[in-house]
């Protein structure tokens, strides 16, 4: 290096950040605002992943406790377009089947409806159905009770009735007891249990069941069930599944429908998951939406600060840094708007899966691409900024008003 030759001092990191928090400290109010557009679009993206994980989180955990194994046989269609009827004995049929473990039945009362006392109009059926129902079907579809007991050997002779939860709800029953009665079929029962909710057999939740025998004795049930459920070991269900609707009704197995409830589930939250998408994709047009506020508060900040450019750049400061400074400004403040948009979107997911009682899971992957995603947001919104100021000449700078 010859005598006289200058060279620019160089910037460490430390000098780079605090060069370009200058900026933000100058600017608080436009800093804030910036930094909460890309805060809202990395919250709603966190949020939207971490409730649908959550959600999905909280179905493996349901599926978990109330197997997938269960399958259940009803009728279907005739040939001449009319309702099938399973045979009398196709629920002992399906229990002869090898790998079956667990199998139980409701049949519909076609005519019984169900009110809460003889006062209530005939035409407000609050649209509950009536059911015979045989003992196991507790154990059978996963079922559990909210209060009272279920029907069993004894109780299934009598007058006993047990309500889902929603029939309950509709009837404004609180509570089971021998007090409790309810109209089935224009016979009192009185109300033994109310069921918990029953993600696999969602037809018993608005539905009054009565022990099979009472049902024949009291309400001329025939005896056909509509809806047969069986438990198979898990290694077994596809075979099981295959040979169902043969042995329920082995004279018409096209008559026989044959579904996994379990696979529902799996259906409805492919939906929401697809729901899911969109509000990512929501996520992302804000996020996009607050980089373009980046930007612009960045051109704006060159604009305004042109003199202090000049300044910088008379004293030494090479285009290099000061291209450097401001990129480095717009990094900071969509590392800002990043992290607070992950806290917050963090925090909306704990609060909604406490509420809901589910377990909270937060990915992260989520929060720590949202984060880049912010980084690289801030890099594009700020490039052309710092690009602009670095090529301002002193001269023209300093003599900007």
């Amino acid at each position: 290096m010859t005598a006289g030759t200058l060279r620019p001092a160089r910037m460490g990191p430390g000098d780079v950040v605090r060069v370009g928090a200058v900026g933000l400290r100058t600017r608080p109010m436009r800093a804030f605002l910036s930094a909460l557009g890309i805060a809202i679009g990395i919250a709603a993206m966190v949020a939207v992943v971490g409730v649908s994980s959550s959600s999905r989180a909280d179905l493996d955990r349901a599926l978990a406790a109330l197997g997938t194994n269960l399958l259940t046989v009803t009728p279907g269609s005739t040939l001449t377009g009319g309702q099938a009827q399973l045979p009398l004995e196709a629920e002992s049929m399906v229990g002869r089947i090898g790998p079956v473990e667990r199998v139980s039945a409701i049949g519909l009362l076609d005519g019984a409806k169900v009110y809460r006392n003889g006062k209530v109009p005939k035409a407000e059926t609050n649209g509950l159905a009536a059911y015979a129902a045989r003992t196991g079907l507790l154990a059978a579809t996963g079922a559990r009770l909210r209060s009272g007991a279920w029907l069993n050997g004894a109780t299934q002779d009598f007058p006993a009735a047990v309500l889902g939860s929603s029939a309950a709800d509709r009837l404004g029953i609180g509570r089971a007891g021998p007090d409790v009665r309810v109209l089935v079929g224009g016979k009192w029962f009185t109300v033994a249990g109310i069921l918990e909710p029953a993600p696999l057999a969602p037809e018993l939740d608005s539905a009054a069941l009565v022990g099979w025998p009472a049902a024949q004795q009291r309400l001329g049930f025939d005896g056909h069930a509509t809806t047969i459920y069986t438990r198979s070991r898990d290694a077994s269900v596809e075979q099981v599944r295959g040979v169902l609707g043969a042995t329920a009704n082995p004279e018409a197995p096209n008559e026989v429908q044959v579904s996994r409830p379990s696979d529902a589930l799996a259906a409805k939250q492919a939906a929401g998951e697809a729901f899911t998408g969109l509000l990512l994709g929501v996520g992302a047009v804000a996020l996009l939406v607050g980089g373009v506020g980046v930007a612009n508060t960045m051109v704006i900040s060159v604009l305004e600060r042109r003199a202090e450019i000049g300044l910088r750049r008379s004293l030494g400061a090479t285009r290099g840094q000061v291209r450097t400074q401001f990129l480095a400004e717009s990094l900071l403040l969509s590392a800002l708007g990043g992290l607070g948009g992950a806290a917050i979107g963090a925090l909306v997911t704990a609060g909604y899966g406490v509420y809901q009682g589910w377990p909270v899971v937060i990915p992260a992957w989520a929060v720590l691409g949202g984060v880049a995603a912010t980084l690289v947001i801030g890099a594009v919104a700020g490039l052309y900024p710092a690009v602009r100021a670095s090529r301002l000449s002193p001269t023209e700078a300093l003599a900007a008003p």
